[in-house]
């Protein structure tokens, strides 16, 4: 995974409405780039209505939600609309973008091996340097922890 400290690297990947959305658009802003294994599952859709429920408190603190999986174009946009996400999923088929930041890894269930994303989030700042990272991150409180650190980082500056 990458360091808090490192730069965040640039890409560019289809969301739901496949717009291009690229990385760089976003300087000046703070980034929450979460990446999630898979839409319509329990803890997916947990991670992203926790987001969906405190959005606005994100945008008032200059930060913009990024989801990214290696979902389908067209999956995220029924997961989208099914669960009224107001931010972009982006979608990662080839899983460039989550082996570049090290959350595509080896995983077991059951006894068996396979690779995945391993739900993680960086926090990245108004200048492209990652914050903070969250790796294997508790869906349920999520969410929360990023708006407290946010809040902490925004009192400090």
């Amino acid at each position: 995974m990458l360091q808090k400290g490192s730069q965040a690297p640039l890409f560019s990947l289809p969301d739901q409405n496949n717009e291009l959305i690229n990385l760089k658009n976003f300087r000046g802003r703070w980034v929450i780039l979460y990446f999630y294994p898979k839409d319509m599952t329990p803890g997916c859709t947990t991670e992203a209505c926790n987001f969906m429920e405190i959005f606005p408190k994100f945008e008032n603190l200059n930060a913009v939600v990024l989801g990214i999986s290696k979902d389908t174009v067209e999956k995220h946009k029924k997961f989208a609309q099914k669960y009224d996400l107001k931010f972009p999923l982006l979608s990662d088929q080839k899983s460039d973008v989550c082996e570049t930041f090290g959350v595509w890894q080896k995983k077991s269930l059951y006894g068996r091996e396979f690779m995945g994303i391993v739900r993680s989030t960086y926090l990245i700042n108004p200048e492209g340097i990652i914050e903070k990272v969250y790796p294997k991150v508790k869906v349920n409180t999520h969410h929360l922890e990023i708006l407290a650190d946010l809040n902490s980082i925004k009192n400090d500056l």
